[in-house]
């Protein structure tokens, strides 16, 4: 796999200082969870799984989860567990002539039983999944551990399905419960949960955050028009996972919060894409299309993710794939920061090779690392490529 895969060598050697790099599912989990970028939810219960993954592979998606949580019905869950091995199964078997690429491919569960269930169901396929997500995840009551108790006996039992090998599955818990919202139980939810990951922390790819969830504990849902940061109750959350999982130390990578929105209803608030990025790349149309489909929100809150500490999004549609790897690219400028500062631990400061800013070489090297790391997954824009540019060339 790799990120911009369908732009054309000669294209990507003009858009790319340095071209993303190559994935595999067994590549450095660091690299991996960096290069998430849209992680596309799936319901269980949808007709043709395996036809939506090669389909979405081919369009650029790189990560996915098979959901068999909040997206279905509880009435239909072991229809949906069939239907998802069932998909994992088919795509193992695929004939030697179809296309080898596939994303990176997770299960949603609900309990640490239904792990045991899905693991036994995929058979040899299990050698495709990368891990199982896990919702609500909050260590009470020895909560946690089960799930990593089940994840052991799943080594134990399937380490050598398939050319696993002994590939490590991995676990991406999704913070959303109640006792993290809540401002008096917050604080020693979270202490918790950061014990728990610390001790698990080689079966941890990447922490994800539940917006929906979160919200709903206050009745909420927030519109397409505004970011989860201009939700307050719910942007103090996400600040404190930052502060308590964000920390260089503990090096987890937070990822984004659901966009939920792709529909082109009636807008009240003004765009909130500037016009001259798109006349000056001579792409209004594109403009044009963004703000139909609403992602001109999603671009937004990509943005403010980012200022925030968090990196990749969870999704729900197609369209907002492109979105997000055209905005996780490293900029030319930031990449040139990254290499003056990267490894100069003896402090000082001077002018960025740009001359626009200084570079502080002691407080800016956890940033300079990520960025390189970043870097490696989506790869480095030439110097004169927009973020238009890629959007354009990943959206044909």
């Amino acid at each position: 796999m790799r990120h911009f895969r369908s732009v054309s060598d000669a294209e990507a050697g003009t858009l790319f200082h340095r071209l993303p790099g190559e994935l595999r599912i067994d590549s450095p989990p660091d690299l991996l969870a960096a290069a998430l970028g849209a992680t596309l939810y799936v319901p269980g219960d949808r007709p043709e799984i395996a036809r939506d993954v090669t389909k979405q592979a081919a369009r650029g998606c790189i990560s996915m989860v098979l959901c068999l949580e909040d997206s279905i019905a509880d009435s239909s869950v072991a229809f949906a567990e069939a239907n998802v091995a069932g998909a994992i199964q088919s795509l193992w078997e695929r004939p030697p002539g179809e296309p080898s690429e596939l994303p990176l491919l997770f299960i949603r569960v609900r309990t640490p039983g239904q792990m045991l269930r899905m693991a036994e169901l995929c058979g040899s396929g299990l050698a495709l999944l990368s891990g199982f997500v896990v919702p609500k995840f909050e260590n009470d009551a020895g909560y946690a551990d089960r799930f990593f108790e089940a994840l052991g006996r799943i080594h134990e039992r399937f380490g050598d399905a398939g050319d696993a090998g002994a590939r490590r599955l991995r676990v991406m818990p999704i913070l959303e419960s109640p006792s993290m919202v809540h401002t008096e139980t917050r604080t020693g939810a979270l202490r918790s949960i950061v014990d728990v990951l610390q001790e698990h922390r080689d079966d941890i790819l990447a922490v994800r955050i539940g917006a929906t969830d979160l919200s709903s504990v206050f009745g909420l849902r927030r519109s397409r028009e505004l970011t989860v940061y201009d939700v307050k109750v719910v942007a103090a959350v996400i600040a404190d996972i930052v502060n308590v999982l964000g920390r260089p130390s503990d090096n987890f990578v937070i990822t984004g919060p659901v966009w939920e929105h792709f529909d082109t209803s009636e807008r009240i608030l003004r765009p909130q894409l500037r016009l001259t990025p798109f006349t000056d790349a001579n792409e209004p149309e594109l403009r044009q299309r963004l703000m139909l489909g609403g992602l001109d929100g999603l671009i937004k809150e990509i943005s403010l993710d980012q200022a925030n500490g968090l990196l990749g999004k969870t999704v729900i549609h197609p369209t907002h794939v492109p979105v997000v790897h055209a905005l996780s690219v490293v900029s030319h400028e930031e990449y040139v920061d990254a290499v003056a500062i990267v490894g100069n631990v003896g402090g000082g400061a001077s002018a960025s090779p740009y001359r626009n800013k200084m570079n502080e070489m002691k407080p800016h090297q956890s940033w300079a690392e990520k960025t390189l790391v970043r870097a490696e997954a989506f790869g480095v824009a030439a110097e004169d490529t927009t973020f238009v540019d890629l959007l354009e060339a990943s959206m044909r």
